[in-house]
């Protein structure tokens, strides 16, 4: 296939996500072919998954503006922009009409099961870049087809491969084996069904991020009502309490992220949930009565709980990808010019000045990872984030390197500084602070990461 008849393929999407159609929204406008391609059966598909939990981001924080143009010929108009949707909102709200209005380019119950480039595998040097990419789809009904590409854009995300309660990385021993006791969601406890699950019952919750601090208020709030007396929460961090656990509270710039370490703090501070630092699963057991019972790799065994919600993260499916040649971190499975920026190892800011298609770039050249399967294993995005590497990407492919390499976006601090973000530093080292939060207003892609934010 000639390199004309090449770049006259469509650029391929995976995912039919917040990031994934807002790339396509980009495309559009920038007069590209694209095909989007969507394993589940609709728009946000792993979005409606949490249908019942609140964004911390307001309505005007969530809205692509390629996407907003796009709709607006249509009548929509963006919900109250300072109100917070939750994940059922943004999809039926804005990302259902958004695949409606990009119509038969978005195809729905169609699995990516592989990438490569037609007629080389990983191996092969000769004329690779000027092959186009092969994506093999399989159908709802089990057919399968491929499709090929003038570039591709993973915007899959992470939702499908959460992270194990084990702090190696791997499953804690026993993890499978109490499958019927472990979710690695927050709960939605509004179900009658979910909500009986918990009422009453003494949990363990793993994790410290925001969706730890959403499980510990639902659970918290459940144990205020009459059908939940007795509702009690243990949560299991790997770390100790220090000033930045509970996140920025009125510093974040982000008022109701702030509101969620808040929330936490007051599960703790009012009884409704026990914290147990520095433990690292190791094992989990049952005991007679088949409840519970998380062992660390220091021998402490806790006592038994009835449930375990495993909150510590995600990480990227890569296998799909694996004929290609992608240059990721071997930390976080991030692009590796973009896995410093966001690394938490070096700091727990969780704010990172905005990047594009400079940052997200590989070896392969025009495969793309974006979205929150760009931040690998890291444990902090905003969809803003998003909307902002898929504009840059498509200036790119339309030859617009100029507005490629031009990001302009303001991103709201946390209000929380430090150091490494996944261990605890010894007393006697730098003091707390040392990291940064401040995001610049306007920055050009590949600016050094000294330059401002994290």
């Amino acid at each position: 296939m000639t390199a004309s008849a090449t770049t006259d393929l469509p650029v391929v999407v995976i995912g039919a996500g917040p990031a994934g159609l807002a790339a396509a929204a980009h495309l559009e406008d920038r007069g590209l072919d694209f095909l989007v391609l969507e394993a589940g059966p609709q728009a946000g598909a792993a979005t409606r998954d949490w249908a019942h939990v609140r964004l911390f981001s307001r309505w005007g924080e969530v809205v692509d503006p390629a996407a907003e143009k796009l709709l607006a010929p249509t009548g929509w108009v963006t919900p109250d922009v300072d109100s917070y949707p939750t994940g059922g909102d943004w999809a039926e709200l804005y990302l259902q009409p958004l695949a409606d209005v990009l119509g038969d380019r978005v195809r729905f119950g169609a699995r990516v099961t592989g990438v490569s480039r037609a007629g080389r595998d990983r191996i092969v040097d000769a004329d690779r870049d000027a092959q186009p990419f092969v994506v093999h789809v399989e159908q709802a009904d089990g057919r399968e087809e491929r499709v090929f590409a003038r570039a591709v854009i993973d915007a899959s995300g992470t939702w499908s491969t959460p992270s194990p309660a084990g702090a190696s990385g791997l499953a804690a021993l026993g993890e499978k084996a109490a499958a019927d006791r472990i979710t690695y969601r927050v709960p939605d406890l509004q179900d009658p069904v979910v909500r009986s699950r918990y009422a009453g019952k003494r949990t363990a919750v793993i994790g410290s991020g925001a969706s730890a601090f959403t499980a510990l208020a639902y659970l918290a709030d459940l144990a205020k009502t009459d059908d939940g007396t007795g509702t009690k929460a243990l949560w299991i961090l790997r770390r100790g309490i220090s000033g930045s656990t509970f996140g920025g509270g009125e510093a974040d710039q982000l008022p109701a992220r702030g509101a969620l370490g808040l929330a936490a703090k007051a599960a703790v501070d009012h009884g409704y949930a026990d914290a147990v630092t520095g433990f690292r699963t190791d094992a989990i057991e049952r005991d007679g009565d088949g409840r519970l019972v998380l062992v660390g790799e220091d021998g402490r065994r806790l006592d038994a709980v009835d449930e375990v919600i495993v909150l510590t993260g995600f990480r990227p499916d890569l296998s799909f990808l694996d004929e290609l040649r992608l240059g990721l971190d071997e930390r976080l499975q991030a692009p590796v010019e973009l896995a410093p920026l966001i690394d938490p190892n070096q700091h727990s800011c969780g704010t990172v000045y905005p990047h594009g298609v400079g940052e997200l770039s590989h070896p392969e050249k025009d495969v793309y990872l974006v979205g929150m399967k760009s931040y690998g294993r890291a444990p902090t995005f905003l969809a803003m984030t998003g909307y902002e590497q898929v504009r840059s990407i498509a200036a790119h492919l339309a030859g617009d390197q100029e507005a490629a390499e031009r990001v302009e976006l303001t991103l709201p601090e946390t209000g929380v500084c430090g150091g490494a973000g996944l261990f605890d530093q010894p007393e006697t080292t730098e003091p707390a602070g040392g990291g940064c939060c401040a995001a610049p207003a306007t920055l050009t892609i590949g600016a050094p990461a000294s330059s401002g934010g994290c």
